[in-house]
């Protein structure tokens, strides 16, 4: 599978890189940027995290304004930001234009339903497809992390929890944790999935924690000054879940900060020593 270059900047001493290709998953070409640490010139494969962002965002989101690189050029880590959905001209858009559902808001599953089952399934392409690509494209090993934010954050819980045995690690920022019950996944679940939400189980992060089959510990962060905290966010749903389960999670509410990068910024280099521990 060939890659195009379409842009290069260097950033503390590594390369910020994005690429195009032809996704066999999605049936659309997709865009994907790349952090390079310096090491990766220095022969020998480094660890991935991957990440996943929210709702209305794309791979840009979190290169430009997290903070990250300066970090991960520290410990050697390679970061992956894929887009949050398909697109182009054949791929179907909410027929509203709302923001909440279609181009932008893949939410990381396997749609069932038409028309959205030809393009929607982020969760292979994220979990299946990029990985490969990237392992054969750059100096990545198979020691891999996921991590997220909002929807992305959702994103990262589930493909974690689905997959056992992926991922060294697993964090997010202000996830959605319990799709089923929130106006933003029951609205996406209803479209991609169908109406019957026996369905929807499979991609809820505090059903999938229930039966987790390995324990990998979660990092959660979360500002109590989120907007939307209460109504569509709801860790407290995943705490409860944790605890009756026994499933190691580190549940930060952190006072005064909202819903943007800003707060991710403030708190990425926590998540990242999070991922490199494991990774090593």
């Amino acid at each position: 599978m060939s890659l195009e270059n379409i842009s290069c900047q260097k950033s503390f001493g590594g390369w910020h890189k994005r690429y195009k290709h032809r996704s066999e998953v999605l049936g659309c070409d997709m865009v994907f940027a790349v952090y390079l640490p310096p090491q990766a010139e220095q022969g020998g494969k480094l660890p991935v995290l991957y990440w996943l962002s929210g709702l209305t965002c794309t791979d840009e989101n979190f290169m430009q304004k997290a903070g990250a690189q300066r970090l991960a050029a520290e410990l050697g880590l390679i970061i992956v930001a894929p887009d949050t959905s398909p697109r182009g001209a054949d791929v179907p858009d909410d027929p509203d234009g709302a923001w909440d559902f279609g181009l932008g808001a893949g939410f990381y599953l396997n749609a069932t339903q038409a028309p959205w089952s030809q393009h929607y399934r982020m969760h292979d392409y994220v979990v299946q497809e990029l990985p490969a690509l990237v392992e054969a494209h750059f100096p990545a090993s198979d020691a891999r992390s996921i991590s997220g934010h909002s929807m992305g954050g959702h994103g990262a819980l589930v493909c974690a929890l689905r997959n056992p045995g992926r991922y060294r690690s697993v964090s997010a920022f202000s996830p959605i944790t319990h799709p089923m019950e929130c106006p933003w996944g029951e609205k996406a679940f209803t479209h991609y999935l169908g109406e019957e939400r026996a369905k929807w189980r499979e991609w809820d992060a505090c059903v999938l924690l229930e039966n987790a089959q390995e324990r990998l510990p979660l990092l959660i962060d979360q500002g109590d000054r989120d907007d939307f905290l209460e109504k569509q966010l709801k860790p407290e749903a995943l705490a409860q879940v944790a605890k009756a389960v026994g499933h190691p999670l580190t549940l930060r509410l952190q006072p005064g900060y909202d819903h943007s990068y800003f707060f991710i910024a403030s708190f990425i280099d926590d998540h990242l020593r999070h991922h490199v521990q494991a990774l090593r």
